[in-house]
C-alpha cells in the first residue's frame, strides 16, 4: 500500500509545487513508484510535469465529482520516462476552481480524493498531492486523503506565523475528520547560508520541531526556478544542479526514514 503525503502551506509562494514536481521525480529516480495528484486550478504541478492542462481528457475535477477513476484519468509523460524519472500525474486546470461549488452539494464532499485514491493504493509507493495555499475544500480533501503532511517553508520569520496557523489546521483535520493525519516533517527550501536570519531561523525550527525537520536543505537554485518554463522538474532539466541534487538526497531521505509502503 502506497503512502499519500500532502505538500502543504497556508502561504502562498514558499515552493510547495516545485517541492512536489521534484520529490516525485527523484523518488522516481531512485526506483519508487510515484502518483503526483494536482489539487490546484493553476495547473502548475501539471504544466511543470510536462502535461499540459489544456488538453486533458480528464483531470482531478472529474475524479472528484465521480466521472471517471484515477486509472483512467492518469497521465505518463513520455518526457519523464526518457530521463528515468517516470512518474504518473493526476492533473488539474481550471475545471478544478468550480469544482468547490459542486462539491459541497456530494455526499462525503471532503473525502472524496481518499475514496477515489483508494483503488490505486497497490499500484504506487507513494502518492504525493500539491496543494492550493488556501485552506479550502479542496485543501481539505488532500489533507483527508493524506496519512501525513511535508511543509516546505523559507526560514523567513513570516513563515513560522503560517507554519502556526498550518499546524493548528492538521490538528483540527486530526481531530475531526482524518486519525491518521499527522506532520512528517518540515522542509527548509530556497535556502542561503550567507543570510544570517536564515540560520537563525532554521536553528530556531531544529530547536523546536527536533527530528520532524528533514535534515535535507534544498538551497535557492537558478535551474531549479528555469525548469517550469520547458515542462519539466529541475530533477530532470539540470540533474547535475545543485537544487536538484538536494531533492534527489530529499528523496532518499523520505525512504530511509521508512516513509515509503
Amino acid at each position: 500500500m502506497s503512502r499519500i503525503f500532502c505538500i502543504a502551506n497556508q502561504k502562498g509562494g514558499v515552493g510547495k509545487t516545485t517541492t512536489t514536481v521534484n520529490l516525485a521525480a527523484g523518488l522516481a529516480r531512485i526506483g519508487q513508484r510515484v502518483l503526483l495528484v494536482d489539487m490546484d486550478p493553476q495547473g502548475n504541478a501539471t504544466m511543470g510535469s510536462g502535461v499540459d492542462k489544456h488538453s486533458l481528457p480528464h483531470s482531478v475535477y472529474d475524479v472528484l465529482i465521480g466521472s471517471v477513476t484515477v486509472a483512467e484519468a492518469v497521465r505518463r509523460p513520455a518526457d519523464l520516462a526518457e530521463a528515468g524519472c517516470g512518474y504518473a500525474v493526476l492533473g488539474a486546470n481550471r475545471e478544478l476552481a468550480g469544482a468547490e461549488v459542486e462539491l459541497v452539494q456530494l455526499e462525503q464532499r471532503e473525502k472524496r480524493l481518499k475514496n477515489a485514491l483508494a483503488a490505486v493504493r497497490g499500484d504506487y509507493d507513494f502518492i504525493l498531492i500539491d496543494c492550493p495555499p488556501a485552506l479550502s475544500l479542496l485543501t481539505l480533501n488532500g489533507l483527508c486523503a493524506a496519512q501525513g503532511v511535508i511543509v516546505p517553508m523559507q526560514c523567513e520569520y513570516f513563515a513560522l506565523e503560517g507554519l502556526a496557523d498550518l499546524t493548528n489546521t492538521i490538528k483540527l483535520v486530526h481531530a475531526n475528520l482524518n486519525r491518521d493525519l499527522r506532520l512528517i516533517g518540515l522542509l527548509r527550501v530556497m535556502f542561503d547560508p550567507r543570510i544570517t536570519l536564515q540560520q537563525q531561523v532554521s536553528d530556531q525550527l531544529k530547536r523546536h520541531y527536533g527530528d520532524r525537520v528533514f535534515d535535507t536543505v534544498i538551497p535557492r537554485n537558478v535551474r531549479l526556478a528555469e525548469a517550469p518554463s520547458y515542462g519539466l522538474p529541475g530533477v530532470v532539466f539540470d540533474s547535475h544542479a545543485k537544487g536538484s541534487q538536494a531533492f534527489i538526497a530529499f528523496a532518499h531521505e523520505m525512504v530511509q526514514r521508512g516513509l515509503q509502503a
